[in-house]
């Protein structure tokens, strides 16, 4: 060890800066804490959606989360946009095309099989 090198070690000073190992620690966690974030927000905006669903559709929520599930994979979107576009709908009175008619064609199929269901 240089000279310098032995002051460091052993100035008490430095006892307290983190070394590599706990830099990389402090990155990571600052980063899983960003993502534990984001998920928040996106399950309350799914939330959110789902209560939308419920509304228009008069749906049971368990019925209403198919639904959204639906409306993503026949549209090939994140399920989160499909939320963030369902919350925004009754303020704009506007979804994108795609998301409308996959929307209107999977809460068509739920009231079908609703009517079916009571008839039978």
């Amino acid at each position: 060890m240089t000279e310098h090198e032995n002051q460091v070690h052993q100035d008490p000073a430095h006892e307290d800066l983190p070394n590599e190992d706990q830099v990389r620690r402090i990155a990571a966690l600052q980063e899983e804490v960003e993502q534990l974030k984001q998920a928040v927000v996106s399950h309350a905006v799914v939330d959110q959606a789902i209560g939308v669903v419920i509304a228009r559709g008069r749906l049971p929520p368990e019925t209403a989360w198919d639904v959204l599930k639906e409306v993503s994979q026949h549209t090939n979107t994140k399920l989160r946009e499909v939320a963030e576009h369902i919350v925004q709908w009754p303020h704009c009175a506007w979804l994108p095309p795609e998301i409308g008619h996959a929307l209107y064609l999977a809460l068509k199929r739920r009231t079908e099989e609703r009517r079916a269901e009571d008839m039978g």
